[in-house]
């Protein structure tokens, strides 16, 4: 009962300390930690009813009592389809399956197809979420314009079309069977919900290197997760390689930023959005490639995070009143309308490459793929606009290479390896 006052007593203090812009301190509804509460409760008023009844009907013993035309639908939101699921609230899941392809050429070719899809959605949707985060619409000679501010209308615009899209392919083409219970998307969906709120909301806050420091050091803090979520196990090459890959993008990216005077600065808000973020993100990709036990599909995996991240969304966008406001926003501004909908497009596209990399090579290969992605970002500029690449930054990228040689490397041998085990043993799970 005292950590409520405790919160909103501080609220004042945090704000006056980090010199926020005026603009944000208009009212209440402008700081991000009272926004990020209120949201939360918005989630709270569908999770914590929804966790009730899971708990309910299991303590009822509903998978051996339960009758009726409600039983199917239950039986496929708490219980799932296949009998494994039943027993899996130990949180212990089995090991990712390796990729039945023999051929060392193909799992290239694919994982450069996964990569290609990835920095051509994420690279111009980096570049739209900029834009409508950080620029005003509908400014004239007279008037200064307006900017949009809720984070949560956005995520909410790139849920609605990815569930679209994974619905429709799931019901025009044959998949799987179903096996997971439906509820353990939720887990997904709501971290990747506050992720992304975190990252729009980072930009009003954090500066350009703060912001690639902390991307390009994503891959330990993931690594770190699946110990905790998937109690995976990695060695010391692995831990070393994500090390040098980090340091290696950092140093191209420090060194080669073409714009170095940014005009916000770092803040502690911008500081803790960013872990927020980190956190939130890790835990997503991990629990998404346990998901994948269950031998679904990517779109089938796309479709039930889309279903949740739909419902929290949608519900605590009507709580607080602010979807109608926002729709009056996209009403007013037909370029920002035009670029939410391109967001949503690139975001959902870049969901498929997401899952379907997860799904064939584990959630520290996508996260490598996608701290790479910052420094595709910056060489493509250089190339472009003739910026050059600094000692530092041919530094870095030797680095990163070294370190993606030696993953290749010490993989290779560890495979080797395992096929010279007696047949009692079991190697070390990779990802």
């Amino acid at each position: 009962r005292f950590c409520l006052p405790l919160v909103l007593a501080s609220l004042p203090t945090m704000a006056a300390a980090e010199e926020i812009a005026p603009a944000l301190q208009d009212s209440w509804g402008d700081f991000w930690l009272f926004r990020f509460f209120v949201n939360a409760a918005g989630y709270a008023s569908i999770v914590v009813p929804g966790f009730l009844l899971i708990q309910y009907l299991k303590r009822r013993n509903y998978l051996e009592t339960g009758r009726g035309i409600c039983f199917p639908v239950i039986k496929s939101c708490v219980f799932g389809s296949e009998v494994k699921s039943v027993h899996q609230d130990d949180g212990s899941l089995p090991p990712r399956a390796e990729p039945t392809e023999s051929s060392t050429a193909r799992q290239v070719f694919k994982l450069l197809f996964c990569a290609a899809g990835l920095q051509a959605s994420y690279l111009t949707w980096g570049v739209l979420q900029e834009r409508v985060m950080t620029r005003t619409y509908g400014a004239t000679e007279t008037d200064p314009g307006e900017k949009f501010k809720d984070s949560q209308f956005l995520v909410f615009m790139n849920r609605i079309l990815a569930f679209t899209v994974a619905g429709l392919y799931c019901a025009l083409t044959k998949q799987p069977r179903h096996g997971a219970p439906m509820y353990k998307y939720s887990f997904a969906s709501l971290s990747n919900i506050l992720s992304s709120w975190c990252q729009y909301e980072a930009l009003k806050y954090i500066s350009f290197p703060t912001q690639v420091l902390a991307k390009a050091s994503k891959v330990i803090p993931v690594m770190m997760m699946g110990k905790l979520v998937s109690r995976k196990s990695y060695e010391y090459w692995e831990y070393l390689t994500a090390a040098l890959i980090s340091v290696g993008v950092s140093m191209f990216l420090l060194s080669s930023a073409p714009n170095r005077t940014v005009s916000t600065v770092t803040t502690f808000s911008g500081i803790v959005l960013l872990a927020g973020y980190i956190i939130f993100d890790s835990f997503t990709s991990n629990w998404q490639d346990a998901l994948f036990t269950y031998k679904m599909s990517p779109v089938q995996m796309m479709f039930g995070v889309n279903v949740f991240s739909c419902l929290f969304t949608v519900g605590s966008l009507l709580e607080q009143g602010a979807l109608l406001e926002s729709l009056r926003f996209m009403a007013r501004h037909s370029e920002f309308t035009a670029h939410a909908v391109l967001l949503s497009v690139c975001s959902a596209c870049g969901q498929l490459f997401i899952f379907y990399t997860i799904n064939q090579f584990g959630a520290a290969v996508f996260t490598i793929i996608m701290t790479l992605r910052q420094a595709f970002a910056i060489l493509l500029s250089c190339l472009i606009y003739g910026h050059t690449v600094t000692v530092v930054g041919g530094l870095g990228i030797a680095v990163v290479f070294m370190a993606l040689f030696l993953r290749v490397y010490a993989r290779s041998r560890m495979k080797k390896r395992s096929k010279k085990l007696p047949p009692g043993e079991t190697p070390v799970q990779k990802v």
